[in-house]
């Protein structure tokens, strides 16, 4: 919580470059299922969480860069990493539940853009389903891997140090 009792929310992008803070409440939380938004995703859908018209959304580190998706929507994402970050109507903002640093304390109560909808999203939970450590023919892979990611948290600086 902020200094004056208002919740207060944090994210960025996949590498960092661009950071975000919510001072005050979200709005609604959704999905839409557009084609619009499944190209803007690059996924099944776009989990998005409106900015509450009393809130101010501040870019901490960074700005997103935007393409005109429509001649009433703006998309911002990481021009470094590709990460989506909003969507920009003239109604408001919306941000991408996952680039929040705490994105499980925000889950969508709606669809849109039903019309889109991909015939197969409402059986993928019924798929059989392993942890990354489940799989023994990667076991050496996923051990190797060094996460370049940000953290889910603010830092004074990113990168920490060049990588190679």
């Amino acid at each position: 919580m902020s200094l004056d009792n208002r919740p207060h929310y944090s994210g960025g992008c996949q590498c960092g470059a661009v950071r975000f803070h919510v001072d005050g409440k979200l709005g609604a939380a959704s999905v839409c299922h557009c084609r619009m938004c499944q190209k803007a995703f690059g996924n099944f859908y776009a989990p998005l969480v409106s900015v509450h018209r009393d809130s101010r959304l501040v870019w901490t580190r960074g700005e997103p860069k935007r393409f005109r998706s429509s001649n009433f929507g703006l998309r911002g994402f990481c021009g470094d990493c590709g990460t989506p970050l909003t969507y920009e109507a003239p109604d408001g903002v919306a941000l991408a539940i996952a680039a929040f640093d705490e994105p499980e304390e925000i889950a969508p109560t709606m669809q849109w853009g039903l019309e889109g909808k991909l015939p197969y999203v409402d059986s993928i939970h019924g798929l059989e389903g392993y942890s990354t450590e489940e799989d023994p023919d990667a076991a050496d892979f996923v051990n190797d891997i060094v996460s370049f990611q940000h953290p889910d948290h603010d830092t004074e600086t990113w990168p920490p140090e060049e990588r190679t």
